[in-house]
């Protein structure tokens, strides 16, 4: 049995001129991020359609499929959205979702990672404000966690968890996921069993989505970073 994830990442945000670590605040997207994301849509559903396709020639197929038995056929659609509570990402899902007639379900261990007292605050302003702070997370990024935050380890705990009790609810069935930039790496990290250290070794690009096939457990890399 296979089962498809499509992971994708919200579109440009309101105040975007100047890099801030928005983390939980609630931000919609800007008239840009809009326009990303309704292009992603029509992207996804295309190669959504065109990789499941060619699974039937898949390698993949003789390596997981017993002698004789057949995987059944996904639809080449998307079968269920599921999103952060956060409107950016809501908004997003709507577009991702609106091609398949679909409506998203919010998922709340979706969203971003909290930031704590740095959450609003541009990478000048935090490197000025809180240089002590900033100089121990640059140290140990995946342990540290700003004063009121929320650290690396706590995040990906969430999103493993999340993402797994979505892939439970739906097996064999093509399943995307809209989040954010911290959420899409973590998962991406956990899928390919990076440790996370190597977190930012993953872009994540406004409104990009990323196309994973589970074949029995084993997750495949079809796609990444893509729009």
């Amino acid at each position: 049995m296979v089962t498809t994830l499509c992971l994708v990442r919200h579109g440009e945000t309101e105040g975007s001129d100047i890099p801030r670590y928005k983390g939980s605040l609630d931000v919609p997207l800007s008239p840009l991020g809009h326009e990303q994301v309704r292009h992603t849509a029509g992207r996804l559903r295309d190669a959504l359609a065109a990789m499941i396709s060619a699974r039937r020639r898949s390698y993949l197929r003789a390596v997981h499929e017993e002698e004789g038995a057949a995987t059944p056929e996904a639809g080449q659609g998307l079968d269920v959205v599921y999103c952060s509570p956060l409107i950016r990402a809501v908004a997003s899902a709507e577009y991702i979702a609106a091609p398949h007639g679909l409506t998203p379900v919010v998922e709340p261990d979706l969203r971003e990672r909290h930031f704590g007292v740095w959450e609003g605050l541009s990478f000048a302003e935090i490197k000025r404000d809180f240089p002590d702070v900033f100089t121990a997370w640059a140290a140990d990024p995946v342990r540290f966690a700003p004063p009121g935050g929320e650290n690396t380890l706590e995040v990906a705990r969430r999103g493993r968890t999340a993402l797994e009790a979505i892939l439970a609810r739906h097996p064999g069935q093509n399943v995307a996921v809209v989040a954010h930039g911290g959420i899409n790496r973590v998962i991406l990290c956990h899928l390919l069993g990076v440790p996370l250290e190597n977190i930012f070794r993953l872009e994540q690009d406004l409104a990009c989505f990323n196309l994973i096939e589970i074949w029995d457990q084993l997750p495949v890399v079809k796609l990444l970073n893509a729009h």
